[in-house]
């Protein structure tokens, strides 16, 4: 079920009323100097969070109110069998701990699915884990969750205060980019593929972004057939990434699969229009922003879809920047904080 916030419990009346700091076990790793969305989730501003970083040892054995999972299949992923099977035992442990000391279980939906397939025995480890959880918080409204929890949506924050303190260049004309981790599921051989199809020497695409396994050799393949396009294969600092995405006159993520992505609010933190196919979560994205930010296609990336995403570009006609005020992450926060206090007090009622 959708819950709202109860009118006579939000976040800043419990804070009038003096309300208790919350300890959360974040399943999230430290930030690594690269923004990303763990940076922005434990660098709310709020006194009354407290945020711990994520290990087994600490999920199990640690003193916390409340655990907070974002991508739970990650927690029980391992280069070997023998530790995917350690782990989905940690997981077994921790749900019992969770079962025994009562400790409130939220989880944030970020991916219907998730992106890479586990197996059977790493499906069976996440439904257990989701019949365990208390509160779920969605990134947009049209995220049905697992199950019949009470469920937040907290829009994903934006990156405009995170980037505010890089140049941003101006945008260059005919400049096309794709930026972010190179994964198949992404479209970006199709994309540079599709590229190569438009006979135009004013154009040119510029792809960034570190590569997942067997991607690099075919965006190299590509650069090699097409002088027009170029690449960048490496994870960027946040300035590389904010003159990358600066320079572009359209952003174009062609994803197969798109539900939520932090690309696109990247990029239209910066004041970018992006190409991207239509789906539930982005048409409501688009209804958000305002006109001309998200260009959405249907079907198949064609050379056709990119020549009038462009056109429409240049037709402007769209406001100064997107509206993007309901992802302020003071806002974002507070419909955090209140989902926390929900689990805690759907534990302590049974």
């Amino acid at each position: 079920m959708t819950t709202a916030p109860p009118r006579s419990t939000t976040p800043d009346e419990a804070q009038a009323a003096g309300a208790a700091t919350i300890v959360v076990q974040q399943t999230l790793v430290p930030p690594d100097g690269h923004t990303k969305f763990v940076d922005q989730m434990v660098g709310m501003d709020n006194p009354r969070v407290v945020h711990r970083f994520f290990s087994w040892r600490r999920a199990i054995l640690g003193r916390y109110d409340v655990f907070h999972a974002h991508w739970p299949e990650l927690t029980i992923r391992g280069e070997s069998r023998l530790r995917r099977f350690l782990r989905r035992r940690y997981m077994d442990a921790f749900l019992l701990r969770a079962k025994l000391l009562r400790t409130p279980i939220v989880r944030h939906l970020h991916n219907v699915e998730p992106h890479e397939p586990g197996d059977s025995a790493e499906r069976r480890s996440l439904a257990r884990f989701d019949r365990a959880t208390n509160v779920y918080i969605r990134l947009n409204p049209t995220t049905v969750p697992p199950t019949d929890k009470p469920v937040y949506t907290a829009l994903h924050g934006h990156y405009r205060t995170a980037y505010a303190r890089h140049p941003l260049p101006d945008p260059v004309s005919g400049h096309l980019v794709y930026f972010g981790i190179i994964r198949p599921y992404k479209g970006v051989d199709e994309l540079a593929t599709v590229f190569s199809q438009i006979d135009a020497a004013d154009l040119d695409l510029r792809i960034v972004g570190a590569t997942s396994p067997g991607q690099a050799p075919m965006v190299e393949a590509h650069c090699a057939r097409d002088s027009r396009i170029t690449a960048l294969l490496r994870y960027v600092s946040d300035a590389e990434l904010v003159h990358e995405v600066g320079l572009a006159e359209l952003v174009i993520l062609p994803y197969r699969e798109m539900h939520n992505s932090g690309a696109i609010l990247v990029a239209m933190s910066l004041g970018r229009p992006v190409l991207a196919p239509r789906t539930p979560s982005n048409s409501a994205l688009s209804a958000e922003a305002g006109p001309g930010w998200v260009l959405e296609y249907d079907g198949d990336l064609t050379p056709q879809v990119i020549l009038d995403g462009l056109a429409e570009v240049r037709r402007g006609g769209r406001s100064a920047l997107p509206d993007l005020h309901e992802r302020d992450w003071d806002h974002v926060g507070r419909i955090i904080e209140h989902a926390y206090r929900r689990a805690i007090g759907e534990v302590r009622r049974r």
